[in-house]
């Protein structure tokens, strides 16, 4: 079941907190909260779809060769202040603190 956000609107027409509810999509949405009766208004966020941005996907493009193959350096830390070339022929070789 989806998870619908909603904020507390206050008799002043303030915004108040905001709560997550799940609900049934064939459920009609929310006019109070359901522990304190105040009015409220449903917050639509946007949709997560799975596979899309996920950790996975992003380790992927941050492999040593999908980033040679588009045209990035990488530089691998060697040390205190020190860093080495590990990836691309852009740039010096070595970078040092001082």
């Amino acid at each position: 079941m989806p998870v619908y956000t909603y904020q507390v609107v206050h008799k002043d027409g303030t915004e108040g907190e905001t709560f997550d509810v799940v609900r049934k999509m064939s459920d009609p949405p929310l006019k109070k909260h359901p522990d304190t009766g105040e009015k409220v208004k449903r917050i639509y966020q946007p949709i997560h779809i799975a596979g899309i941005t996920n950790e996975r996907h992003s380790k992927q493009l941050l492999t040593d060769k999908n980033l040679s193959k588009n045209g990035f350096t990488k530089y691998q830390k060697n040390g205190k202040g020190h860093y080495e070339r590990t990836v691309g022929n852009a740039g010096p070789a070595e970078l040092h603190a001082d």
